[in-house]
């Protein structure tokens, strides 16, 4: 087999490029509000609700945390300016800590924008629907 011409390179690497460009775009769909999941506020378990009315009722909250920004890091979230996320803790029985569970808010604290919920940890999330 003899040396590769350049324009087979040229073919090899425009079709590396595309796949590139495929890959991206579909990582840029998954990450849009409409790739995030919908669950209804009654089927959350009862803690989630409790939480819920808290947080649009304006409270008071119970854990320090509570109403801290939440950044996004893991990007599963439509994007949004910084300070725009604020993270709540859901009560999770019989952990000692404040365990995995938590919804997510953005927008006006009151009278959010969107709340999701997340039962791991930030891992995956659910947007709420009343």
């Amino acid at each position: 087999m003899g040396p590769v011409r350049p324009s087979a390179r040229r073919t090899v690497a425009g079709a590396l490029a595309l796949v590139a460009v495929l890959l991206m775009a579909s990582a840029i769909a998954r990450s849009t509000p409409d790739a995030v999941p919908d669950v209804r506020l009654a089927d959350l378990p009862r803690e989630a609700r409790e939480t819920y009315a808290t947080i649009v009722g304006g409270g008071p909250l119970p854990h320090d945390r509570d109403g801290a920004s939440f950044g996004n890091r893991e990007r599963l979230l439509p994007p949004a300016p910084r300070g725009y996320y604020h993270e709540y803790t859901v009560a999770t029985p019989g952990a000692a800590n404040r365990g995995a569970r938590r919804i997510v808010c953005g927008g006006p604290r009151k009278m959010p924008d969107a709340c999701y919920y997340t039962s791991d940890h930030y891992q995956s999330f659910r947007r709420i629907r009343e």
